[in-house]
């Protein structure tokens, strides 16, 4: 059974699954009925990042338009343009000994695509939650859904990974940005 985390809750994935290579992070949420006249497409990212906090490289920025890492170690599974439907809406692999050695985050986030055109915000939406799963069994390791709304935000970071040695720890958190996928790409560069 998945351990639920809250908001700065961790998990070390070597010691709760010694040996796991490859993990797939889910990323889902659900529109609120009647929330926009215009359709909601919220779309998952990732930034892999070094030790200073920003990109390793420009390529390192995963996202619908780049959908692998240059390593080859990551790769995001398609754009889901409607969030229709149960379980995760987007999902990201990870295979941990491809990761590039100079790699020490990995910093997921969801961002809501014409956000400011079409008036819209995390606070028209529910239910959004991060999920990690062991991609060789499908074994739920973790979840973690958001409890606030974030009103006036565009771009959520969800949670990340981040190496403690030579282990990946995962932790839940959130933080609002109202600068959409543009401004946090901006911060990580």
């Amino acid at each position: 059974m998945a351990i639920d985390l809250k908001k700065g809750g961790k998990i070390n994935l070597q010691k709760e699954k010694p040996g796991i290579n490859k993990i797939t992070v889910g990323l889902g949420w659900d529109v609120n009925d009647g929330a926009s006249p215009f359709p909601f497409d919220c779309d998952a990212s990732v930034f892999i990042l070094g030790e200073n906090g920003k990109l390793l490289a420009d390529e390192f920025f995963v996202f619908y338009n780049n959908l692998k890492s240059p390593d080859g170690a990551v790769v995001h599974n398609g754009d889901n343009r409607t969030g229709a439907g149960d379980g995760d809406d987007e999902t990201i692999n990870i295979e941990l000994s491809k990761l590039n050695p100079q790699a020490t985050q990995i910093v997921f986030a969801i961002t809501i695509d014409k956000a400011e055109e079409r008036k819209q915000d995390f606070g028209m939406i529910r239910n959004s939650f991060a999920r990690v799963y062991n991609a060789d069994t499908g074994e739920a390791l973790c979840q973690y859904l958001l409890e606030e709304k974030f009103s006036d935000a565009n771009a959520l970071i969800i949670g990340r990974f981040y190496k403690s040695g030579s282990e990946w720890i995962f932790e839940a958190f959130d933080l609002a940005y109202s600068d959409g996928l543009g401004g946090l790409v901006e911060y990580y560069q």
